[in-house]
C-alpha cells in the first residue's frame, strides 16, 4: 500500500478531529482523486506513492488554474480559497526545482542523450532529452517548466 495515500487517510482523520473542515475538505477530495485514478483503466489497482503525487500534482494544477481565473474575474474571495486548497496540497509533493537546479537538469540530460547518439542533440531529439530530464527531475518540476529548460539547453 501506497504510504503517501496513507498519510493522506490518517491526516484527514486528524483534521476531522480537530474540526479542521478547510483541510478535511481538500484532504478527502485528494482522497476521491486519488481512488478514481485506481479504478479508471481496465482493472481496478493500488497507486504507487509516484502515482499518487502525479494525482496530488494534476489537483494543485486545477487549483492554480481556478485561482487565477476567478482573479482575473474579480472573485479575490475565491482565488484566495482555491490558492489555500493548491498550498495545502502543495504540503505533500517534493519541493519544486529552482530555475537554476532545472536548467543543469536539462544541460545533464542533453549531455546524456549526446553521449548516446555519439553527437550533440537536436530540437528532433527533444523526446528523449524530454524522458531523461523527466526522470531526473522525477516530479520536483511541473512539464512545462522541463519543456522550456530543455528547449533552451538544446538551443545553446
Amino acid at each position: 500500500m501506497a504510504e503517501l495515500k496513507e498519510t493522506l487517510r490518517a491526516d484527514m482523520t486528524a483534521a476531522m478531529k480537530n474540526r479542521e473542515t478547510v483541510v478535511t475538505g481538500v484532504l478527502r477530495m485528494a482522497l476521491s482523486a486519488v481512488g478514481t485514478e485506481e479504478v479508471s483503466g481496465k482493472e481496478a489497482r493500488e497507486l504507487t506513492d509516484e502515482e499518487v503525487r502525479k494525482v496530488l500534482a494534476k489537483e494543485v494544477k486545477k487549483r492554480d488554474e481556478s485561482a487565477d481565473a476567478f482573479a482575473n474575474a474579480g472573485r479575490t474571495d475565491q482565488a484566495e480559497s482555491e490558492r489555500a486548497e493548491a498550498e495545502i496540497l502543495r504540503s505533500y509533493l517534493p519541493a519544486q526545482l529552482t530555475d537554476d537546479e532545472l536548467d543543469t537538469v536539462a544541460r545533464e540530460a542533453v549531455s546524456e542523450v549526446a553521449a548516446e547518439l555519439g553527437e550533440q542533440p537536436g530540437m528532433k531529439q527533444m523526446g528523449q532529452v524530454m524522458k531523461v530530464a523527466n526522470a531526473k527531475a522525477s516530479g520536483s518540476a511541473e512539464g512545462g517548466r522541463i519543456a522550456a529548460a530543455v528547449k533552451a539547453a538544446l538551443a545553446a
